[in-house]
């Protein structure tokens, strides 16, 4: 699948470290490092603009890396960029660490993930189902 990008940045476009990889790693896109101090929130820039088809979504999410060694992480969890979004790509991070840390251009701060999605059609009922399971809840297999 072809995704159109526009990059403003100083960096190149994202791309797949390995074979295997699901996400595409994003950078910071910075005229001067930023200094993100504990429990603090900021919204970072990529310089990336997309445009993905009808359909589909991208999901921006946390580097493992940055979330265990530093406690960086995305304040909203998971990020959705649209299929009909046309603005720059940015990230909003939370630093849940107990020291500063130090973002510079180029840094890697997060990754996408090009996911295919279906938009639904409610049908309002009075009743659902029984399942095996029914309303149990977090913790409900006792494991």
């Amino acid at each position: 699948m072809k995704v159109k990008i526009k990059n403003i940045s100083k960096n190149e476009i994202p791309k797949y470290e390995t074979d295997g990889s699901a996400g595409l790693d994003l950078r910071a896109n910075l005229d001067q490092t930023i200094t993100l101090k504990p429990l603090q929130r900021i919204l970072v820039p990529t310089g990336l603009f997309i445009e993905l088809e009808k359909g589909y979504e991208a999901q921006i999410r946390a580097r493992s890396g940055l979330a265990i060694k530093n406690g960086i992480c995305l304040a909203n969890g998971i990020g959705t960029i649209d299929s009909d979004y046309r603005g720059e790509i940015k990230i909003i991070l939370i630093n849940l660490g107990d020291q500063d840390f130090k973002i510079n251009s180029g840094d890697r701060i997060a990754q996408m993930v090009i996911t295919k999605y279906e938009q639904v059609e409610f049908e309002l009922v009075e009743q659902l189902n029984e399942t095996e399971r029914s309303d149990g809840g977090f913790g409900h297999t006792g494991k």
